[in-house]
C-alpha cells in the first residue's frame, strides 16, 4: 500500500495565503505596493513565486479580495508584535473601594479623600461604601451628607456614575474619572 503525502492544512488563524485563497479572482498588489489589477488567483500565485514571495490575502471582505506579495512568516510575526504592543499599552480600569462610617472624623475623612483623588487620577473608578452599624441605620441622612460632601469635592475631576443608594446596612456610590 502506497501512502500519499498529506496536503498542508489551511491556516486556522491569520490570513489565507497561496493555495488557501478560495476566490477565483483577486486584486493584486506587488511587493513595492503597486496595483497590478484583477487577475486569476493561480496566475497571481505564480507571479509571487517568481519574486520569491507568497500571495497573502490582506483584505478578504473586498470584492474581489485584495492580495499582496509578502513573506507569510514575516507578515504573521509583525502582526503578532503589533497585537502584543497594543495589549501592553491598554489600561484596564479597576474599581477601588473606600469604606467610611457616617460619623467619620475630619482627619480620617481627609486621608480617605487623598486616596480617592489618587485613584481617580490613575484612571480607576472609586466605589464609596458607607457602613451603618446598630442605631446608625435610623440616621442614614448623616451617611448621605458625607457622600454628598465627597461628590462636591471630586466634582471637577470625577462624575457620579451611580448615585448613593442603600443596600442593606450600607450605602453605595460609584465615582468615575471624567
Amino acid at each position: 500500500m502506497t501512502r500519499r503525502p498529506l496536503a498542508p492544512m489551511p491556516p486556522k488563524n491569520g490570513p489565507r495565503y497561496n493555495e488557501f485563497i478560495a476566490s477565483p479572482k483577486v486584486r493584486v498588489i506587488d511587493e513595492e505596493g503597486e496595483n497590478l489589477g484583477v487577475m486569476l488567483t493561480a496566475e497571481a500565485i505564480e507571479q509571487a513565486a517568481e519574486v520569491g514571495l507568497d500571495l497573502v490575502e490582506v483584505s478578504p471582505n473586498a470584492d474581489p479580495p485584495v492580495c499582496k506579495f509578502l513573506d507569510v512568516g514575516k507578515y504573521k510575526y509583525e502582526a503578532q508584535k503589533k497585537a502584543n504592543a497594543a495589549r501592553k499599552t491598554q489600561k484596564t480600569q479597576e474599581i477601588k473601594e473606600i469604606k467610611m462610617r457616617p460619623n467619620i472624623d475630619d482627619h480620617d475623612f481627609d486621608v480617605k479623600m487623598k486616596k480617592v483623588f489618587h485613584f481617580l487620577e490613575e484612571g480607576d473608578k472609586v466605589k464609596m461604601t458607607m457602613r451603618f452599624r446598630g442605631r446608625e441605620m435610623s440616621h442614614t441622612q448623616l451617611g448621605l451628607n458625607v457622600l454628598q460632601r465627597v461628590a462636591e469635592m471630586t466634582a471637577e475631576i470625577a462624575k457620579i456614575e451611580a448615585h448613593p443608594r442603600t443596600e442593606g446596612r450600607q450605602m453605595l456610590m460609584v465615582l468615575a474619572p471624567k
